[in-house]
């Protein structure tokens, strides 16, 4: 497991320290993980999996893939969840101002959007 903790994180490309943060643990457990010398709690590999949207069947034996396909509303809700931490972005300002949109504009807007793909194609 302890390789796949380091392939987790490189993966993500988070250093020990924020995976240690985002667990509430210390960076030299994460070391510890990584090089072997302790075994994560049943806990803590279900918050990494939680986390991190993980297979804990990849991480715990190393089958399967790393991270568990998410679901097209699952995409939405995460983007919306951060999306709502951020200050005054654009991708804010834009999804606001989407939310605002009348059936006919959304009908205008998607016309627009196929004409755009059909010119890439």
């Amino acid at each position: 497991m302890n390789e796949r903790i380091r392939e987790l994180r490189k993966a993500l490309n988070i250093t020990q320290q924020e995976l240690a943060d985002k667990l509430s643990l210390k960076r030299n457990t994460i070391a510890t993980y990584e090089m072997g010398k302790a075994t994560p709690s049943d806990r803590t590999i279900s918050d990494i999996c939680r986390e991190y949207n993980v297979s804990e069947e990849w991480l715990r034996d190393g089958t399967g893939e790393m991270f568990i396909p998410l679901t097209r509303n699952q995409v939405i809700t995460d983007f919306a969840g951060d999306l709502i931490k951020e200050e005054d972005t654009f991708k804010k300002r834009l999804i606001e101002a989407l939310a605002k949109l009348n059936e006919n504009e959304w009908a205008v807007l998607e016309k627009l959007a196929q004409e755009l793909t059909k010119e890439k194609d």
